[in-house]
């Protein structure tokens, strides 16, 4: 990032000062372009915007921000916790380059049990709470999800189809026959009973227990003594998937109820978090984070950062515990309290049982940021090799490799991967659906350039001084001499230098291991077969094919959904059906004279005729 002087940046701070606002808030201090560069909260800005005035006092990572500032927004809020929520959400929406910032790019899987049906649906959930009913969760990731409705359903016997399906059934699925579900759709289990099912399962959901065992344990017994046996095997079997996972839990069961365990590891410079889910007195899982930071920032400055960004998208427990003190503990725990309605009690416990989890959490950390380290090392010494092999001045940050798939010129899209220092960075891939009608079928070069042209049309308008980070180091394209020349040709016309442009193509009999490799003013040439390079290259490719393939078959599964009748103005959903169902296809409505269509309830003569003009031109 190019950054204007101290001078300068110092100067519009002190501009803004005049008007700074005493009240708490939140700051934002944007550069030349317009991107923001750090987002921060105070209990008062004026106060807190000061100290950029004063570079003595600075260290070298905030006196570059400063230098790169350009101007400033101010935004007031009632209390600091609300600046504090506040700032949490700028930081996650603008991504600031000064500011720690959490990479979960993951939405949490959920329970939902739907209550909105006279016959309750218990199911994973993930994404906008759309359906009335109870969610449950987070759980770590959708394994544990699968785990605990698994278990729910040898236990409870809920439904898990869609209303659809159990509209349409005629008989029993086979969840019914493996006693995984207690079949409403054939009437094998009465309203009363099913909402007795539904009343459980919510009591095991919150962690009340014991009642269940005692209910399924008599209803057993009952069974028996009246010579159902089968209907006693059935209660047996629930009751031993109830004790077995409540066997599994005492871990947690000795400590609370409910409660996140967030504990924090540093190594080299980096910080790795773990955060362990407890809900309903069972472990829901854990998930590692390495949030980005700068090396001079303390653990308990990104910790901190790291609770506020975390709960800025998920709902907090009555219980979270920490590995270490944060700062403006008391700030935070106001904070989470008045968003979710309830208090919210952030602690760092020293002993006891809830220190023992917490240490286990802390040294799965550890371990965690242990891997990853050792995992960056390698893949810092895989964009070295990349850098040799290809004559770059030095490890290239952002590696971008384009590929096109279709079927016969049908459904034709392109598809751009990026890659680097961490890996591959999925946030950064793009499609691109090839929308030029002058293409002959399959041409692949013709496609390739109308991707091309779109990808660096754009960095030109958006990024012409190259100063975001969006502009690639080493464009990688599946093709040989032919596609080189083609892709060399594009960008010339487009004034874009600077950029390594590399072509790989296949081997003899497309032999994996074979692949030469083409650069422009360089003759082709083969690496090593046991070269790691050449299987990272490899790697690299084959994401490239795999995102575009699946995003083309997704294209052409939409294709094949779509009906010739969406095409005609008027026609929504209700008319459409109302059409199918009187013609029996789509092609029986385009072959249908007026008076036909007339007959139709919901299309009057008007739009009848609309109907036939647009089949018959």
């Amino acid at each position: 990032m190019t950054e204007g002087t101290l001078e300068n940046g110092i100067g519009v701070i002190k501009e803004h000062l005049r008007t700074a606002p005493t009240a708490p808030g939140v700051y934002r201090m944007l550069s030349k372009h317009g991107d923001v560069l750090y987002v921060g909260k105070a209990k008062s800005i004026k106060k807190r915007i000061v100290a950029y005035t004063q570079p003595k006092r600075l260290p070298n990572r905030l006196l570059r921000m400063v230098a790169a500032t350009d101007s400033m927004i101010f935004v007031t809020t009632r209390t600091e916790a609300e600046a504090l929520l506040l700032e949490a959400s700028l930081i996650k929406r603008f991504r600031p380059a000064f500011n720690v910032l959490l990479k979960d790019d993951k939405s949490f899987p959920y329970i939902l049990l739907r209550e909105d049906h006279e016959w309750a649906q218990i199911s994973k959930h993930r994404g906008a709470r759309r359906h009335k009913g109870q969610y449950y969760g987070p759980f770590a990731s959708a394994a544990a999800v699968n785990r605990t409705l698994n278990t729910l359903q040898k236990i409870f016997q809920l439904r898990s189809c869609t209303d659809g399906t159990l509209e349409t059934r005629t008989r029993a699925c086979l969840l019914y026959q493996i006693k995984r579900c207690s079949g409403p759709c054939v009437g094998h289990v009465s309203r009363e009973e099913y909402g007795d099912m539904v009343a459980e399962t919510r009591a095991f959901l919150e962690g009340r227990t014991s009642g269940i065992q005692k209910k399924l344990a008599e209803a057993m017994q009952q069974a028996s003594n009246e010579l159902e046996f089968e209907l006693a095997a059935v209660f047996r079997d629930r009751l031993n998937a109830l004790t077995h996972i409540q066997s599994h839990q005492t871990m947690v069961n000795a400590m609370v109820e409910e409660a996140d365990v967030i504990a924090a590891a540093e190594a080299g410079g980096q910080v790795g978090i773990q955060v362990f889910f407890f809900r309903a007195g069972q472990n829901w899982g854990h998930r590692a984070y390495f949030p980005k930071h700068d090396k001079a920032d303390s653990l308990s400055e990104v910790l901190s950062a790291f609770i506020s960004q975390f709960y800025d998208n998920k709902p907090a427990p009555k219980l979270v515990l920490l590995s270490h003190p944060v700062d403006e503990l008391d700030l935070l725990s106001t904070a989470l309290s008045e968003r979710m309605g309830r208090k919210v009690t952030l602690t760092v416990p020293e002993r006891g049982k809830k220190a023992d989890v917490v240490r286990e959490a802390e040294r799965n950390a550890r371990e965690a940021l242990e891997r990853r380290m050792a995992e960056s090392a390698s893949q810092a010494r895989l964009l070295d090799g990349v850098a040799d092999i290809f004559g770059l001045s030095e490890a290239p940050n952002r590696i971008e490799v384009y590929d096109n798939s279709h079927i016969q010129g049908s459904n034709a899209v392109g598809g751009m991967i990026v890659a680097g220092p961490e890996g591959f960075m999925k946030n950064a891939y793009r499609k691109f659906n090839i929308k030029s009608e002058k293409l002959t079928p399959g041409d692949d070069f013709g496609m390739m350039k109308e991707v091309l042209e779109r990808r660096f049309k754009r960095l030109l308008k958006e990024d012409a001084d190259r100063e975001r980070g969006h502009w690639p180091d080493v464009l990688l394209i599946d093709g040989g001499k032919g596609q080189l020349s083609s892709v060399m040709e594009i960008l010339n016309d487009l004034g874009v230098s600077g950029v390594a442009v590399v072509a790989i193509s296949k081997g003899p009999d497309r032999h994996a291991g074979r692949e030469q490799f083409h650069m422009p003013g360089r003759e082709s040439f083969m690496l090593p077969l046991t070269d790691p390079v050449l299987y990272y290259l490899q790697r690299l490719r084959d994401e490239a094919h795999r995102f575009a393939i699946g995003t083309h078959r997704s294209k052409r599964s939409g294709d094949i959904k779509k009906s010739p009748l969406d095409g005609v103005a008027g026609i929504g959903p209700k008319r459409k059906k109302a059409l199918l169902h009187h013609f029996g296809s789509a092609k029986a409505v385009a072959g249908a004279d007026v008076r036909d269509l007339e007959s139709v309830e919901g299309i009057s003569k008007a739009m009848a005729q609309q109907i036939y003009d647009h089949f018959h031109g």
